[in-house]
C-alpha cells in the first residue's frame, strides 16, 4: 500500500513516469485527499492527476456490458460486452486540466488563471483529478491503471453547443466526440456556454489553450451563435468583417505555434416551416466561416448543413426527442443529439489529414440524412442529473 501511495504522489506531481498506476477498484473506499484516489458517490471514482494527457485502461471481468464517462461527463466507451468468465482490457485517453495560466511578466497585462463562471467553480474538468463515472454495475471493472502519455492533443474552442455540459441528460458534441477517436489522441475541451470570439479571449480560455499547444496538435473552433448576438454589444461581432478578422486572428496564433486550425459551421437552431424546412437563423455567419476557410486555406467542418440534414430527416416530432429540456430547447441538445452532432464531426474530422488517422475507423463516415432514431439510443444515465434548461449559448 505505501508503495501504491508513493507512485500516486508522483502521477500527482510529474509525468515522469516509467510504468502506469495500477488501481484495484474493487475496493469500495471513498474518495480521499490522503490517498488521493476513491469513490466520489455509488458511479464515479477518481484519482488526483497533474495536468496532462492519461491512458486509462479498464479490467473488466465477469458478465458485463459497460459505458464509462470521464471529468464532466465525456463518453469514453460506450456498451462495451464482456461475456462470463473472460476478463478484458480496454484503454482510452483522459485529457486533465486546470485553470492556472503562466505568470505575467512584472507589469505586464494578464491573469493567473482562466476566468471561470460560476458554474464553472465546481466542475469536474477544473479540479485536481481524474474521475471516470461507470454508467452500469461498477464492480464489473475491477481495476484501473492510469499512466501518463505524450500525444497529439485536439483542442475544442467554442460556446454551450460544443462545451461537456455537466448535467444529464443535456449534452453538447464536444463530449461526445471523445467516443469517435481513437486511443491515440486526447480530446481537451475548453468550449464554455456563452462564449464568443471576443469574451473567449478576454476570459483568457484563448490564452490558456495557446499556453498548451504544441506542434502537431489541433486546433477546432466553432463560434457563431453568439456572436452574432447585436443585443450583447460588448462580444458582437458583424459576419463579413470583424467575425471574419477574429477567426483569422485565431487561425494565425494556432499556426505561430505550429498547430493545425480547423474551422466548424454552427449548428442550426431547429426552427420549421410549414413544409417541413429548417428555417436558417445563423445569417450570414456560415458563409463567412466558409470564406475564411477558402482564404486561408483551413480545413472546415460543414456542421450547419449536416444539422439541417438531420433535422429534416427526422421531423418535427422526432427532432424534438434529439434536444434539451424535453424539446423545448430549439439550440441545445440532450445525449441522443449530441451524439449525433458528434457522429457529422467525426466523419468530417476524418476528411482533414492531420486528424483522419486519429478518427475510428468505424466511425469516419456517416449520413446525417439518415439518422437512427432516438428510440434506438440506449446510453445510460449519468449520476449527475438536472431538470434546469441551458444556460447561454
Amino acid at each position: 500500500m505505501k508503495a501504491a501511495l508513493i507512485a500516486l504522489a508522483l502521477l500527482g506531481a510529474t509525468h515522469a513516469m516509467a510504468q502506469p498506476v495500477q488501481h484495484d477498484l474493487t475496493d469500495a473506499a471513498a474518495y480521499s485527499d490522503a490517498t488521493g484516489e476513491g469513490w466520489e458517490d455509488a458511479q464515479r471514482w477518481s484519482v488526483r492527476a497533474a495536468p496532462g494527457n492519461y491512458r486509462v485502461t479498464l479490467t473488466i471481468t465477469g458478465t458485463a456490458r459497460i459505458s464509462v464517462m470521464a471529468e464532466s461527463r465525456r463518453l469514453m466507451l460506450e456498451d462495451v460486452a464482456v461475456a462470463a468468465g473472460e476478463t478484458a482490457r480496454h484503454s482510452f485517453i483522459v485529457n486533465v486540466r486546470d485553470a492556472t495560466l503562466p505568470a505575467p511578466e512584472r507589469n505586464a497585462p494578464g491573469a493567473s488563471g482562466v476566468r471561470l463562471s460560476a458554474r464553472e467553480q465546481t466542475s469536474l474538468n477544473w479540479d485536481d483529478r481524474l474521475t471516470l463515472e461507470f454508467l452500469s454495475d461498477r464492480a464489473a471493472v475491477r481495476a484501473v491503471s492510469v499512466e501518463p502519455v505524450t500525444v497529439p492533443t485536439l483542442y475544442l474552442l467554442g460556446d454551450s453547443t460544443v462545451t461537456d455540459q455537466p448535467d444529464d441528460p443535456a449534452a453538447s458534441w464536444g463530449q461526445m466526440l471523445t467516443r469517435f477517436m481513437a486511443d491515440d489522441i486526447a480530446v481537451a475541451n475548453h468550449a464554455w456556454s456563452g462564449e464568443t470570439l471576443k469574451s473567449f479571449a478576454t476570459n483568457y480560455r484563448l490564452a490558456k489553450v495557446l499556453s498548451l499547444v504544441q506542434p502537431g496538435d489541433v486546433v477546432a473552433m466553432q463560434f457563431g451563435h453568439n456572436d452574432q448576438k447585436a443585443q450583447w454589444p460588448q462580444t458582437y461581432v458583424a459576419a463579413g468583417s470583424t467575425y471574419d478578422a477574429w477567426l483569422a486572428a485565431y487561425i494565425a496564433e494556432v499556426r505561430l505555434r505550429g498547430a493545425t486550425p480547423v474551422l466548424i459551421n454552427s449548428p442550426e437552431r431547429r426552427n420549421y416551416d410549414e413544409a417541413g424546412r429548417i428555417v436558417p437563423s445563423l445569417a450570414g455567419y456560415p458563409a463567412a466561416v466558409r470564406q475564411v476557410a477558402r482564404a486561408q486555406s483551413v480545413p472546415l467542418v460543414e456542421l450547419t448543413e449536416g444539422t439541417i440534414a438531420f433535422y429534416e430527416a427526422l421531423g418535427p416530432d422526432e427532432a424534438a426527442k434529439a434536444f434539451a429540456d424535453e424539446g423545448r430547447d430549439r439550440t441545445h441538445h440532450n445525449t441522443y443529439g449530441a451524439y449525433q452532432l458528434a457522429r457529422i464531426i467525426a466523419a468530417g474530422m476524418a476528411q482533414v489529414p492531420e486528424l483522419g488517422e486519429h478518427v475510428a475507423p468505424a466511425f469516419r463516415t456517416y449520413d446525417p440524412a439518415n439518422p437512427p432514431l432516438p428510440a434506438s439510443f440506449t446510453l445510460p444515465p449519468s449520476i449527475i442529473r438536472s431538470n434546469a434548461g441551458q444556460a447561454g449559448s
